[in-house]
C-alpha cells in the first residue's frame, strides 16, 4: 500500500512537471535595492497573481560575463535580465540576447521613443543630475554654471570618478546647449574644452564611486553640491533629508529588459516584459521609486507630485540630455584613459 502511494505521488509530480509553462518558475534578474523592491511590488507580485507563474527575483551587478557563460554553455537559467543600455547593444551584437517579437510586447508608439530595441525593452528612465542640501545652501543653484561657481557657492563638489557624465556637465557649464553636447564632445577641440573646464574645478572636487555616497556627502556637509543618481536622492528624501534635485542639464538613460539567448521560458518571459510596460504596472512602479515610466499613458496618468520627481516628466525633461551610448562605445576607452591620467596629476 505504501509503495502504491509513493508511485501515485511520483506520477502526480510528473504530471505537474509536464503541465507546461504554468508550472514553470520565471527567473527575473535585477540590480536589487530600492529598485528591486519597486519591481517586486509593481511587476513580480501582480504578474504572479495574474499568470499563476512563480516569479523568482535574482540580484546581480550587471555582469555580462555571467550571461555569456550561460549562453555559450547552452545552460540558460535566467529568463529576463535587467541590462544597462551600453551592455544591451553589445550583447545583442554578440548574440547573447534574443531578438524580440514586438507584436507580442507593445505598440511602439505607446512607449517613449528610446524604449523599443531589437533585443531589449526599456522599462524605466533614470537620471544623473545636480543635487544639493537645501539645509546648507541659502539659494538654490540653477544648473552646471552654478556648480562650477565656487565664489557664489563656496565649498566642495561631489563628482563620480570617471569621464562619462563629467565631460558632458563641464561643456554645459561652459555654455554648450544640452542638444549640442555630443556634437561638441565628439571633436578634439570639444574634448580639450571639457577637460580645461574640469581643470578649473579640480581643487574643489571630492570624488565618489558608489551611488550611495553623494547623499551621504551632502547630508554630512562634506560637499555643497554633487552629481547624483536621482533615485538615490529620492530615497534620502523619503528618509526625511532635505536634499533637492536640479533637473536642468541632467543626463538620462534607460534600463532594459532582455531575454538571454536560449531561455527555455522565452514565451513566458515575453509575456512578463509586456506586462511590465503596460500602463497600470508602470504607474505603480513610478509610485514606488522616482524613475520615469516608459509607457506614455502612465506618465500622463500620474499626479503632479509623482511627476515632479521623475526624470522624464514634461517639466524635468525640458533641458535634459539622453546619454549617447553609441558615442561612449566609440570614444569611451580613449576618454576614460585621458581622464584617469588627468585625475592622477
Amino acid at each position: 500500500m505504501k509503495k502504491f502511494a509513493m508511485c501515485s505521488i511520483a506520477a502526480a509530480a510528473a504530471l505537474v512537471c509536464a503541465s507546461g509553462a504554468m508550472a514553470a518558475e520565471l527567473t527575473v534578474v535585477n540590480f536589487g535595492g530600492a529598485n528591486g523592491n519597486a519591481q517586486k511590488v509593481a511587476f513580480n507580485q501582480p504578474f504572479e497573481k495574474e499568470s499563476g507563474t512563480k516569479v523568482t527575483a535574482v540580484e546581480y551587478n550587471g555582469e555580462q560575463a555571467k550571461v555569456k557563460a550561460m549562453v555559450e554553455a547552452k545552460h540558460v537559467n535566467w529568463d529576463v535580465v535587467e541590462v544597462e543600455s551600453g551592455d544591451l547593444g553589445r550583447g545583442c551584437d554578440e548574440g547573447l540576447y534574443e531578438k524580440l517579437d514586438w507584436s507580442k510586447i507593445a505598440k511602439k508608439p505607446d512607449l517613449v521613443s528610446e524604449s523599443p530595441a531589437t533585443c531589449g525593452v526599456g522599462f524605466f528612465v533614470w537620471s544623473t543630475a545636480l543635487a544639493y542640501n537645501a539645509d546648507k545652501l541659502k539659494s538654490a543653484p540653477a544648473g552646471w554654471a552654478d556648480f562650477w561657481d565656487v565664489k557664489k557657492f563656496p565649498g566642495k563638489r561631489g563628482m563620480r570618478k570617471g569621464a562619462r557624465y563629467n565631460l558632458e556637465f563641464a561643456l554645459m557649464a561652459d555654455g554648450v546647449a544640452p542638444k549640442d553636447v555630443y556634437k561638441v564632445l565628439g571633436t578634439k577641440a570639444g574634448a580639450d574644452r571639457a577637460f580645461k573646464k574640469l581643470e578649473e574645478l579640480k581643487p574643489n572636487i571630492q570624488w565618489w564611486e558608489a551611488g550611495a555616497q553623494p547623499p551621504q556627502f551632502l547630508v554630512a556637509g562634506d560637499v555643497v553640491m554633487s552629481t547624483a543618481y536621482n533615485g538615490r536622492i529620492d530615497a534620502a528624501q523619503k528618509e526625511g533629508k532635505n536634499l533637492k534635485v536640479v533637473w536642468n542639464g541632467s543626463i538620462y538613460d534607460l534600463d532594459y529588459w532582455a531575454i538571454p539567448k536560449g531561455s527555455p521560458n522565452k514565451d513566458l518571459a515575453t509575456k512578463y516584459i509586456a506586462y511590465s510596460v503596460s500602463e497600470k504596472p508602470q504607474q505603480e512602479y513610478a509610485k514606488n521609486i522616482a524613475y520615469g515610466p516608459v509607457n506614455k499613458a502612465a506618465i500622463k496618468a500620474l499626479d503632479a507630485k509623482t511627476q515632479s520627481n521623475m526624470p522624464n516628466s514634461p517639466e524635468n525633461a525640458k533641458n535634459a540630455v539622453l546619454q549617447d551610448m553609441a558615442f561612449w562605445t566609440d570614444h569611451g576607452d580613449e576618454l576614460e584613459q585621458r581622464f584617469t591620467a588627468w585625475a592622477s596629476k
